[in-house]
């Protein structure tokens, strides 16, 4: 059976978390942690209910991606909404959020089923999870750990390839004002 006609994913789909009358609402506050558009928080969103349909039915445990878990850790800090509602109601059952201990043996096994859970994720909504939301293997487990959440007030942040370009209009400056004061 794919997704879109299980009962489950039905349910899922419609699955808003929090409060509806919220003045800050869970994907505004997810956007607003993580500092993400709202439209990329609504889609995150999409990809953790995504994820919750293949928790309970894939068959094997799955690996959210970085964003996904991002959605799952702020869900669990609603922890009514998370036990009550969406454990107690919706799944009909426990989802526990079990982090890593670390080690290279546990890492293989966390980037095989979240290989595993990628393949899944094509094979139950019939389509490959987007790239933006679920990398590959490759940068989940080798590239984003090295990723650090910051305190805005506290640092500037400015993209390398700014930087890139500042560095070469300073060199170009620098190389003309010293071809200038060659010649001059």
């Amino acid at each position: 059976m794919i997704a879109t006609e299980h009962p489950l994913w039905i349910v899922l789909r419609e699955y808003r978390v929090g409060p509806a009358d919220a003045v800050l609402t869970f994907e505004a506050r997810l956007a607003r942690e993580n500092g993400w558009s709202a439209a990329f928080s609504e889609t995150v969103m999409d990809e953790y209910r995504r994820f919750l349909f293949l928790a309970m039915t894939a068959g094997h445990m799955v690996v959210p991606s970085d964003a996904v878990d991002q959605a799952w850790h702020l869900h669990l800090t609603y922890s009514r909404d998370y036990w009550d509602r969406l454990c107690g109601q919706v799944l009909a059952a426990p989802l526990h959020h079990g982090p890593t201990s670390g080690g290279a043996e546990e890492g293989r096994r966390y980037a095989h089923y979240y290989a595993e859970t990628l393949a899944s994720y094509e094979r139950l909504f019939g389509a490959l999870p987007p790239e933006k939301i679920w990398p590959s293997a490759w940068r989940r487990f080798h590239v984003d750990p090295h990723a650090r959440r910051v305190a805005l007030a506290d640092v500037w942040i400015v993209p390398r390839r700014t930087l890139r370009l500042g560095a070469t209009a300073a060199a170009v400056i620098a190389l003309a004002g010293v071809a200038l004061w060659a010649w001059g």
